[in-house]
């Protein structure tokens, strides 16, 4: 069902139904199944009406935070809009973190939450927050619902605007009246979004312009990030590439919509990118970028960011063009329509001859191939494990990364052969995103192992998660590297801070006493617990892990505080100055 749906007969009596139930049949009629959230006093009604819903599946969460980071796992997976639920005040703020979330990364999420008695409003009444005022900054759009009869327009347009144009976060906050008294339930019902008209159609003449390009250039980069994901535009990107034989890089948002296997794909490019990959956007003379907005973590120093390059910028949200490098070829529209204009453009102008540009590529894949030294404490190799993981699962699986070191690895080390493979939060950064997301892809691809690679910090901000999973039979798999640090932080620490270690050290795995002890924790919850300490029971946790579908699992995996991520780019200097491993490049310039 969707907003587009048959109104009734003129003569059909609508139904009569309260705010609750409406906004209940709402999300039925658009076709939402799954939904994560925690009741409470201004949400109430709602979740009266939910109880007896046969279409839709709530997932009681343990904290809001985890029921927003769900919903967008849920997202990300499925290509779906994600749907969480919160009652007002404090739950509504502590959906805050996931709903800004999903702005930076652009996820389609519907965050529904109540709200005191519109009578009482403004007079800090218990648990009143102005969460509309809140999360203005970080939504595509905030609704405050008074009346029952605002309530399906309301959702339809929350949905409208979550999943067109640029994807992204709606918020819904309906006041306990609002949901108490009844209405008409009208739908589809008669939406009003003035200004707001997504271009997905690009101009033909910048089309022909960028199809020139391509074709002339001699040493272009497709330069390809999340929007191309979020438009399914794989197909397409795939299509460009054997037409042109240009390479690819994908960046952190969209790894795994270009198969790691091609031959034209060189990695992920920016801050720990593989340095074939930085340095092909470097000696550039044409990057096309394809729904990517030039993020600080790409281009290093903005002002010696591929100096020689000329922009083609396709981009459906007009704002991110020219916002941080100045486009000659500025597209406006959807990656999926452009690409089959493109295509049609550049077919018949024949292939450019990049004989000598992938020449100068495959040398810098044989001189800087991606890898890792063994540590010399005896723990682990954090990249071996992560890699493990990746080879035993195979390309079918569903990687879910918290933020810090293991995140950067997870994404460098994993084969992604698939769109929907890598969940992770990029542009906000957020700890605690792996376990709720996982929990969420599980649930939107119950066929899939689903893996969350996370922290031993990550883990503890939101592994209560782990309590929903057992309850509700979602066997997620997750993978501690714990190395018992904040390590991304302290290998900051002992780079740029002549090594010293403040206030990173979490004490989870490296002496006698472990707090938390991530066995006991994960039994506590019904989870199988497994510790590995040693390279040779690597193997068999992952085997035993993929082969335990009755509950969650949690592998301790203890690996050296030591292990650093390479290559890198420091902030605030250029990306030819990729250093590939501390002891095998040069310094890195002073500013």
């Amino acid at each position: 069902m969707s907003i587009t749906d048959t109104p009734p007969a003129r003569n059909a009596a609508a139904p009569i139904l309260t705010g609750s139930g409406a906004i209940l049949a709402s999300l039925e009629k658009l076709g939402v199944t799954d939904v994560f959230g925690i009741p409470g006093g201004a949400i109430m009604p709602f979740y009266d009406e939910l109880m007896s819903s046969t279409a839709i599946r709530h997932i009681l969460t343990r904290h809001e935070q985890g029921a927003g980071h769900a919903a967008e796992g849920y997202a990300v997976a499925s290509g779906r809009v994600g749907v969480c639920i919160a009652t007002s005040g404090p739950g509504a703020t502590n959906l805050v973190t996931a709903i800004a979330d999903a702005y930076m990364d652009s996820v389609p999420l519907i965050a529904i939450t109540g709200q005191v008695f519109s009578t009482v409003m403004g007079t800090d009444a218990f648990q009143e927050v102005d969460i509309v005022g809140i999360t203005m900054p970080i939504t595509k759009h905030s609704i405050l619902v008074k009346t029952p009869e605002e309530v399906p327009a309301a959702i339809a347009e929350a949905y409208q605007i979550a999943t067109t144009g640029r994807p992204g976060p709606v918020l819904v906050d309906v006041t306990k009246d609002a949901q108490q008294n009844s209405a008409p339930f009208i739908w589809p019902p008669k939406t009003d979004l003035p200004g707001y008209r997504p271009v997905t159609k690009a101009h033909g003449k910048q089309i022909i312009a960028a199809a020139e390009l391509l074709s002339t250039s001699s040493r272009p980069v497709l330069y390809v990030g999340g929007g191309v994901l979020r438009a399914e535009a794989q197909d397409e990107l795939a299509r460009l590439v054997d037409l042109t034989g240009a390479p690819v890089v994908t960046t952190l948002m969209a790894r795994g919509v270009f198969p790691d296997s091609r031959r034209e794909h060189l990695g992920m490019p920016g801050m720990h990118g593989s340095v074939p990959a930085v340095l092909a956007l470097q000696e550039s003379d044409l990057i096309v970028a394809i729904g990517a907005r030039f993020d600080d973590r790409v281009t290093g120093r903005v002002a010696d960011f591929a100096p020689h390059a000329k922009i083609v910028h396709i981009d459906i949200d007009p704002a991110e063009i020219g916002k941080i490098r100045q486009a000659d070829v500025p597209i406006v529209g959807d990656a999926k329509e452009v690409l089959v204009e493109l295509l049609d453009a550049t077919t018949g102008l024949g292939k450019p001859d990049l004989a000598e540009w992938w020449t100068r590529l495959d040398g810098l894949r044989g001189d800087y191939p991606l890898g890792y030294t063994e540590p010399d404490d005896g723990l682990l190799a954090p990249q071996g494990v992560i890699q493990r993981i990746g080879e035993l699962t195979g390309p079918e699986g569903v990687y879910v990364a918290g933020v810090g070191q293991h995140q950067m690895w997870a994404a460098q080390f994993i084969d992604y052969e698939r769109p929907h493979a890598w969940l992770n939060s990029g542009g906000a950064g957020t700890m605690g995103y792996s376990v709720p997301a996982a929990m969420g892809a599980k649930v939107a691809q119950p066929d899939r192992v689903v893996w969350a690679i996370d922290g031993d910090g990550c883990f503890q901000m939101t592994n209560q998660e782990l309590a929903t999973c057992t309850i509700n039979d979602i066997p997620i798999k997750v993978a501690i590297i714990n190395n018992s640090s904040l390590g991304m932080v302290r290998q900051w620490q002992t780079l740029f801070y002549d090594g010293r270690h403040s206030f990173t050290d979490l004490n989870t795995g490296h002496d006698t006493v472990r707090i938390p002890d991530f066995v006991k924790l994960a039994e506590a919850y019904g989870a199988l617990g497994i510790r590995v300490t040693e390279k040779e029971e690597v193997d068999a946790a992952i085997k035993l892990a993929l082969e335990t579908n009755d509950r969650p699992v949690v592998i301790d995996f203890v690996v050296s505080r030591d292990a650093m991520v390479w290559p890198m780019v420091p902030q605030g200097v250029g990306n030819s100055s990729v250093q590939y491993a501390r002891d095998h490049a040069p310094a890195w310039e002073e500013e």
